[in-house]
């Protein structure tokens, strides 16, 4: 069983040594440029956008949107680039598959995950749509309402999947998003099968309720079968298993796969497995800025923390800490080193080489 890695042991992941793998994690998505910016209410009424959900659009749309927004900060995105990156602020090894395009945004992309620390050498695409672009509006409420134009990222190809990368990567970490494309779905099942063939953990993000309602039956098939770690807020998962109460909700998933966590907002989350419950406080904040990339935090925290041998309770107290850092700035990505977070805060030191 995948739980008892972080428990007992950084040894082995399922039946394959660790002493084999080059990654911790290996994160597979959409690859996006994220444009943030801070918007009135009004400004979700005028544009008629859905708030606190993720919507697709299409290119004349985005321009459209693009153009009434407010100055903005542009960097890298996409939920498991921004796992991945948290990942890496832990110290912790971290390769990301995704498709972008020979362009300007491509180039701007590709410099600043590597720049996090990620490993990224997916080919870019030379012809036809443009990379990706999420317009990404937060409100006062601290609420993110996101716009994306998946461009050339959804031709994500299976052929894009470095098998290699992910047959020598601890976890293979697959975000939901990417499941609206029936191309980039079978890469990334082609990704989840070349993991578990090698006998490494799968984990996978529900990332938004109108995601799990499009895809609830093939999502409880993966639920069943080669998800071993699964990542949710308590909306999501009481969408997935249809119930109004999140207590029922988690009962309803226990003992489906190896770990379950779910996120609570300011009260934390609640980690399960078979037979066990953990409950995790919420990480104090001064206050809340930006809730972009704290769900992708959490996500890198426990992950981080879990590869690193962690038990199961201070890898949510670790995920807990990323995605408070998170939502205290405008972003989706840490301001200050996770790891350096990590050690002053819970004294814990999960970077690769580095002790107590």
């Amino acid at each position: 069983m995948v739980a008892e890695v972080g428990a007992a042991a950084a040894e082995t992941v399922g039946s394959v040594a660790v002493t084999g793998h080059r990654y911790d994690v290996v994160g597979i998505g959409n690859a996006i440029v994220d444009v943030i910016s801070r918007e009135s209410e009004d400004f979700i009424t005028t544009w008629g956008l859905t708030k606190g959900a993720m919507t697709l659009v299409d290119a004349d749309r985005s321009a459209e949107l693009y153009s009434h927004m407010a100055p903005a900060i542009e960097t890298s995105g996409g939920s498991a680039a921004n796992t991945m990156a948290g990942i890496a602020s832990f110290g912790r090894r971290a390769a990301y598959i995704g498709k972008v395009r020979d362009d300007q945004l491509g180039a701007v992309f590709r410099h600043d995950i590597r720049a996090t620390g990620v490993a990224f050498d997916v080919a870019a695409g030379t012809e036809g749509l443009p990379t990706a672009r999420c317009l990404i509006v937060v409100t006062p409420d601290a609420a993110r309402t996101m716009n994306t134009h998946l461009g050339i990222s959804q031709h994500l190809d299976p052929t894009d999947i470095d098998e290699e990368l992910v047959a020598t990567s601890k976890v293979l970490y697959c975000e939901g998003y990417i499941w609206d494309i029936p191309r980039t779905k079978e890469a990334i099942r082609h990704a989840i099968d070349v993991a578990h063939g090698e006998g490494n953990a799968v984990s996978f993000t529900l990332s938004d309720t109108f995601c799990v309602e499009r895809h609830l039956p093939e999502w409880h098939e993966l639920l069943d079968g080669p998800i071993d770690i699964l990542f949710g807020n308590e909306a999501e998962f009481c969408v997935l298993t249809g119930t109004d109460d999140p207590a029922e909700a988690l009962e309803k998933v226990r003992g489906r796969c190896d770990i379950v966590a779910m996120t609570r907002g300011a009260r934390g989350s609640v980690i399960i497995t078979t037979d066990e419950t953990i409950d995790i406080e919420a990480a104090e904040i001064d206050g809340v800025v930006d809730t972009t990339g704290a769900g992708d935090m959490y996500a890198a925290g426990f992950l981080a923390g879990w590869t690193a041998g962690e038990p199961l309770k201070r890898c949510g107290e670790l995920a807990s800490l990323a995605a408070a850092e998170v939502i205290g700035h405008l972003g989706a990505r840490p301001a200050t080193p996770l790891d350096q977070l990590a050690r002053d805060h819970l004294g814990v030191a999960v970077a690769v080489g580095r002790t107590r």
